[in-house]
């Protein structure tokens, strides 16, 4: 049976399927998988899969890079870094062993991997989310232990952090009652697959029981002004083999210039998990007239407090991406594939 819900969850209005893919058009389509295969108290395995895909101007796909990695985290002990595997295979990865996937480690694959991030490359945006994987991670473990993991101390978030750990809302409520964060029930994961379009995202393996999976996809359309359609979404699976999500958002825009700059956007949440959170997407207008360039700095500095969500920043802040995807979606626009 469906577990029961939250008074106070947040909207429950998931999307279904993916859309098409349209003729000129580049899709980037990103996963993390968060998995505990020694249990929901051993160690964090962070499984990161991604894909470009371009669609030439007669319809026709074709793969334009793809990049994973796999990397150990003792999640217990600091959540440090013990093991990670890069593809492609990169030497200066192994300066992330030792580090701690939290606060500092955006710093560190920086200075690691300098390249990867001026190249905003598919690796860089799976890493990039490495820390914020670990953290969302934490959930399966509250969800598989309602009634035994306890706050204590500091709480493990800071009050007006963004819009969920309002001051007085339910989740610091239910820390200064409960002393433990309240568990919320999220709507059912629709499949983001299509029967027509077998390649509309990237190798989606079944996801274990007290796996979650992070999925990104960013669609740019060969027009002029670009048009940007995102999607974003964490879900977790049950014991009972029932996907759940627990953040879900779509990003529309329109981008043009030089540089290029947002002049339209508009952030939907789809699904979220308290009420406290709903009015956080009207912070993505904040982006119109800024430059792409900026926009993994700018928002990391700027957008934050109650009327913000971590989850939708990271995705506000993978839109940088199209600074350098521009160029091969305007490729995609004519008659050759693009090799």
């Amino acid at each position: 049976m469906p577990a029961p819900l939250h008074p106070r969850h947040g909207v429950h209005a998931p999307t279904a399927s993916s859309p098409p893919r349209e003729p000129g058009s580049l899709r980037r389509t990103a996963t993390t998988d968060m998995l505990r295969p020694d249990g929901p108290m051993g160690d964090l395995v962070l499984v990161g899969r991604a894909r470009d895909l371009g669609t030439d101007a007669r319809g026709r796909a074709c793969v334009l890079g793809r990049a994973g990695y796999v990397a150990r985290i003792a999640y217990t002990r600091q959540r440090e870094i013990v093991e990670i595997e890069s593809s492609p295979a990169l030497a200066a990865a192994q300066r992330l062993v030792g580090v701690r996937a939290t606060s500092g480690f955006r710093a560190a694959l920086d200075a690691a991997l300098p390249e990867e991030r001026d190249a905003r490359s598919l690796l860089y945006l799976l890493l990039d989310d490495l820390p914020v994987a670990a953290l969302v991670s934490g959930y399966a473990m509250t969800a598989a232990f309602p009634q035994q993991l306890r706050v204590t101390g500091r709480m493990i978030q800071h009050p007006d952090l963004c819009a969920g750990w309002r001051t007085g809302g339910t989740i610091v409520a239910a820390i200064e009652r409960e002393g433990r964060v309240p568990i919320v029930t999220g709507p059912d994961a629709r499949s983001l697959l299509r029967e027509d379009d077998p390649v509309a995202w990237h190798e989606l393996p079944p996801l274990p029981a007290h796996g979650m999976r992070r999925h990104r996809r960013l669609d740019l359309a060969h027009t002029s002004p670009i048009d940007v359609d995102a999607f974003f979404r964490d879900s977790h699976m049950a014991p009972d083999g029932r996907e759940t999500v627990v953040h879900e958002y779509t990003v529309t825009a329109r981008v043009s210039g030089t540089p290029l700059r947002v002049q339209q956007i508009e952030a939907t949440a789809r699904a979220l998990p308290w009420i406290e959170c709903n009015p956080a997407a009207a912070s993505a207008s904040r982006l119109v007239g800024r430059p792409l360039a900026e926009l993994r700095s700018g928002v990391r500095a700027e957008f934050t407090g109650n009327t913000t969500c971590t989850h939708l920043n990271d995705t506000l802040r993978s839109l940088e991406d199209i600074e350098s995807l521009a160029p091969l979606c305007s490729r995609l626009g004519g008659d050759d594939r693009v090799a």
